[in-house]
């Protein structure tokens, strides 16, 4: 149970600004779909759902826009079929990329991933050249008052969590793939409300550029994440604060 502020590294909260709330909801709405459609509607039974909806709230997103979100994503009624894809680049300056995007319409997601790589000086590189460089892994934020911390490493650890360690006045809990789900769940059952949780992607080994090239790089990131399909960009800039949160 490491003590030490290592998650202020690779963790980012998006201001939501009036400019970009139609770019955030729509995030969320294509999460929100992808997660029932996978999941089932009932987010008592369904941890990514009632994280998704939650997110959604604290975004301040209409209730019909949530109950519509749900209920496309059920097959309740028509909308669009979104898939998760994933692309893989390199800066200009030799960073690595990850783009998770959502998308109805792959062929227009990866032309506009490639045009945006190729504008700013970087490249968009074949499956798997640039994952190996990265590790996946679930991060589940928690507030820290009220609870225990050997009691609440106890518990996530008996779901299967990896590790347990406290960030700014939040617990942050790293679970592998496989036990995202069931370490979510286990809060739940708990009373145990997750402040933030998704599926991150951890470089293993990192870059370390100037302050132009620190610059440059993130200019691209931020033309990536304005893309309407991206969901999230890591990179292993060193310093980088645009590594999906």
């Amino acid at each position: 149970m490491a003590g030490h502020n290592k998650w202020s590294k690779i963790k980012r909260q998006k201001a939501v600004t009036d400019s970009r709330r139609s770019k955030v909801w729509a995030v969320i709405t294509r999460d929100i779909m992808v997660a029932a459609r996978e999941g089932g509607k009932d987010p008592g039974l369904n941890a990514r759902l009632a994280l998704a909806i939650q997110k959604a709230k604290r975004e301040n997103m209409p209730k019909d826009n949530i109950e519509r979100a749900i209920k496309r994503g059920a097959g309740e009624i028509e909308g669009q079929d979104y898939r998760e894809c994933v692309y893989e680049g390199y800066s200009a300056h030799g960073v690595a990329v990850m783009v998770d995007a959502l998308t109805d319409n792959t062929n227009r997601t990866v032309a506009d991933v490639r045009s945006i790589f190729a504008k700013n000086g970087g490249s968009l590189a074949k499956s798997g050249s640039v994952a190996y460089l990265f590790d996946r892994k679930g991060i589940i934020q928690i507030a820290a008052a009220g609870l225990d911390e050997l009691e609440l490493f106890e518990l996530v650890v008996e779901a299967g969590a990896e590790d347990l360690e406290i960030d700014e006045g939040s617990f942050m809990v790293t679970t592998s793939i496989d036990s995202f789900d069931k370490v979510q769940a286990q809060l739940q059952d708990a009373g145990i409300d997750a402040e933030e949780a998704r599926l991150v992607r951890i470089p293993v080994s990192t870059v370390e550029l100037s302050e132009g090239q620190i610059r440059q790089t993130q200019m691209l990131i931020a033309r990536l994440e304005d893309q309407q399909d991206v969901q999230e960009v890591f990179t292993n800039m060193v310093g980088d604060d645009y590594s999906g949160y």
